[in-house]
């Protein structure tokens, strides 16, 4: 690793009320009882227009942290809109994880040419940057170091209105992928929780393991010439802007640009607390995180909220792989009479097939527990009349993470329920209390309502297990749906290979 540039801590811009951000949200900041204000945004396009909306209304700040940034026409048209306000004066932060920045070099050199903007990176790889075959043997070389990476998702703008949720800065995140898109979610959040995401972020944009990009990426073009080559790269012909969101949500609200544009941005009173893992859980040699001397991590303040369950716990998750250690925390909960559903991708439909081959080790046993599951399936999705408009030809994959406990609390965010999100990346949640919140994500997540999924079940007196669908046909399937006997011995003989903890 290179010498890290000695830089001056640098904390988030402090909130002035006189932002048009701040004065939207007024009635959720200053209050002595803590409540915030939250909206839950499951659509794409409407998710995409609250980014753009709230760049383009920033006044004083603007800061972001991702896992991944696509070189498309989504992540170019965020990084073209983080200029323009940076030439309006707004200082822009941007913090991303350097796994996925495969020839997003000259891209991010020019956009931190411009004044008022910084960019840092999480974990950085020094050699072999500019093409993917290069960056695995170096991933290869310094297994140890690289293998941790920093998943969070984050927006915050003015310090008075944050997005926190599952989507990355990408095409497939927003429903603009021919190949295909994610069913995912975003949460808009105002008030004291804002503040504490700000915390969150500070940490991570001043930690030892985050370096300014000029330190891994140094050049000897002037400012100009970097600015020249950005505005080509970024310019309207390489990402042209999205089409008009719709008039309304699947809620009836407008889109946050509308709401801005007539200075009514409505919101629902909840009480709301952000979470993160320290920024260093990447330093931490194996077997240290059953370390009593650090803080908790996300997934075990998840756990934590589990155990307060009195009736039932819904988890929406693309990855689910609960590991003995789940199976036992399941299985107590069962024992209470916790009724347990969860929803994941299905074999066909997964970008990561290893994962669901571990998934599906714990199957049989979860069954057995009386755990409910269900999995999202492409080919019912193109079946579903509504659904098969939204995703067009495309493939049609769960990317959402949240898990609803009695329909009163929410923790959403960033977790995948996996030994990867455990205890190997860095994640961030934010729990959300109130009965209008949860109710609105059961709403927008209603899987045993939909025909994209498949419920799994046993078949009566065996140990096999079937697949059923749900769209009122009852459709019994004995194989694992849309994937072929190739698909499934090949990974079978990869996941011998794989720990399970890896993944």
């Amino acid at each position: 690793m290179p010498s890290r540039s000695v830089t001056p801590y640098s904390p988030a811009v402090t909130a002035s009320p006189a932002t048009e951000l701040r004065k939207l949200t007024a009635a959720f900041h200053g209050q002595r009882n803590g409540v915030s204000g939250a909206r839950a945004i499951p659509q794409g396009a409407l998710a995409l227009d609250a980014r753009i909306a709230l760049i383009r209304h920033a006044q004083a700040s603007l800061d972001l942290q991702y896992y991944l940034l696509g070189n498309d026409k989504t992540g170019k048209l965020i990084l073209r809109e983080l200029r323009d306000a940076a030439r309006r004066g707004v200082r822009v932060r941007l913090l991303l994880d350097d796994f996925y920045t495969v020839k997003l070099d000259p891209l991010l050199l020019g956009l931190a040419a411009y004044p008022n903007v910084e960019v840092r990176l999480f974990n950085p790889f020094v050699t072999g940057r500019d093409h993917t075959a290069t960056r695995w043997l170096s991933f290869a070389g310094d297994f140890s170091r690289l293998n941790h990476r920093m998943h969070n998702k984050l927006f915050v703008a003015d310090g008075a209105v944050a997005i926190v949720g599952g989507r990355n800065l990408a095409d497939e995140y927003f429903l603009r992928s021919a190949g295909a898109n994610f069913i995912d979610l975003d949460m808009l959040a105002a008030g004291p929780v804002v503040d504490e995401l700000e915390t969150i972020f500070d940490n991570y944009w001043n930690s030892e393991v985050v370096y300014p990009l000029h330190d891994i990426v140094p050049s000897s073009e002037t400012p100009e010439a970097l600015r020249a080559a950005f505005d080509t790269l970024a310019s309207e012909t390489q990402a042209p802007p999205p089409e008009p969101p719709p008039e309304s949500d699947m809620f009836g609200d407008p889109p946050v640009s509308a709401a801005i544009a007539h200075g009514k941005l409505e919101l629902i009173p909840t009480r709301a607390n952000a979470v993160a893992d320290s920024p260093t859980k990447a330093l931490r040699v194996d077997g240290d995180h059953q370390s009593e001397h650090r803080p908790p991590t996300v997934a075990e303040r998840m756990r934590a909220l589990f155990d307060l369950a009195k009736s039932d716990i819904n988890i929406i998750t693309p990855y689910f792989i609960p590991g003995e250690q789940g199976m036992d925390h399941i299985a107590r909960l069962r024992a209470r009479g916790i009724r347990i559903t969860v929803a994941t991708n299905s074999l066909a439909d997964t970008d990561e097939p290893l994962v669901n081959i571990n998934y599906n080790s714990f199957r049989v046993e979860m069954l057995r527990m009386g755990v409910t599951l269900y999995e999202v399936s492409s080919e019912q999705i193109k079946r579903s009349i509504n659904l098969r408009k939204v995703f067009r030809q495309s493939r049609g994959r769960l990317h959402a993470k949240l898990a609803l406990i009695d329909r009163e609390w929410a923790l959403v965010g960033s977790l995948n329920f996996d030994p990867r999100s455990a205890y190997i990346n860095t994640e961030l949640g934010v729990r959300f209390e109130g009965y209008e919140v949860a109710h609105r994500l059961l709403d927008a997540f209603q899987v045993d309502n939909v025909e994209s999924v498949y419920e799994v079940r046993l078949k009566p007196g065996t140990d096999q297990i079937q697949w059923v669908t749900t769209d009122g046909e009852n459709l019994v399937l004995n194989e694992e749906p849309d994937a072929n006997a190739l698909v499934r011995l090949k990974l079978l003989l990869f996941s011998w290979f794989v720990p399970s903890d890896l993944l």
